[in-house]
């Protein structure tokens, strides 16, 4: 069962770095935008200097792998290493024989943020990476595993595309690259948590029975009624945890609050919820 495993992993590695390779050579180089992570800095060394990009890729993440080593982990550390060397040769072999994109570069940008987000959720979900800034992404997300992937990878790559745009001169260029950094980090999220994974709400009443009918008729959401206590007066009172998507929140934030106006709600993001031994799944 592992070996079949293992050729999964692969396979879907393969699958997420061609289209993070066809999202980076074949739309973002020739369009010359100012990338993120490690593939930006490799692609302003490209365009220095004509050096590969998969080679100058696997060459910066040798110093960082080392670093990152405790905090990752020996596991994720070599399938991280096999996807990296996977994403290296389609940069540098499989994507250059495909027709590279010569239109406009919003449409370049789109398609770049979208592909390369698939890809690297694609990969993100099969315990691996890219290596590089993905390194850094995870070692961070082990120390605030609360933290989102896709928002640590924001914040990372904006000094990247910051650099490629003040060394080429190219003020749009910052902008194409801001917009594929945060299309790409949106991506990552919907992907891996799901598109309609969004919400967890817990409702503070005294009517928590009446409550959880209510969502039932609202929604067609189950619900789970928590006993609850206050804490100054002591009062008995009922939490309703119920997860959904925004919209389904949005419809049951009015129903509850036209039939209990007393009861308080509290909404988080679903994939910021996290618990020993459970998932919550919107």
């Amino acid at each position: 069962m592992s070996w079949k495993k293992s050729l999964a992993d692969v396979a879907w590695e393969a699958a997420g770095s061609f289209l993070i390779a066809v999202g980076i050579y074949n739309f973002a180089l020739h369009a010359r935008f100012p990338m993120t992570g490690f593939s930006g800095i490799a692609m302003i060394c490209y365009r220095l200097w004509g050096l590969p990009i998969g080679m100058t890729t696997i060459l910066l993440n040798i110093p960082v792998a080392l670093l990152c080593f405790r905090l990752i982990g020996r596991d994720f550390l070599l399938k991280s290493l096999r996807c990296m060397v996977i994403s290296s040769l389609m940069t540098d072999l499989l994507a250059p024989l495909l027709p590279v994109y010569q239109g406009p570069r919003m449409l370049s940008a789109l398609a770049c943020g979208t592909l390369a987000g698939i890809g690297y959720a694609v990969i993100y979900m099969r315990g691996s990476s890219t290596g590089g800034s993905d390194f850094i992404i995870m070692a961070a997300k082990s120390l605030r595993p609360h933290l989102k992937l896709g928002a640590i990878a924001f914040v990372a790559d904006v000094g990247v595309v910051l650099a490629g745009g003040i060394i080429f001169r190219d003020a749009d260029g910052i902008i194409y690259g801001m917009i594929i950094n945060f299309l790409l980090a949106v991506v990552v999220d919907k992907v891996m948590c799901g598109a309609n994974a969004g919400k967890v709400g817990l409702v503070v009443t005294r009517r928590g029975k009446e409550v959880c009918g209510l969502i039932d008729r609202t929604t067609r959401r189950g619900s789970t009624i928590l006993e609850g206590r206050g804490g100054w007066r002591q009062e008995e009172k009922q939490v309703v945890m119920v997860a959904c998507s925004p919209k389904e929140m949005y419809q049951i934030q009015r129903a509850v609050k036209a039939f209990d106006p007393e009861s308080f709600l509290i909404i988080m993001d679903a994939n910021e919820v996290h618990g020993e031994g459970f998932r919550v799944i919107g």
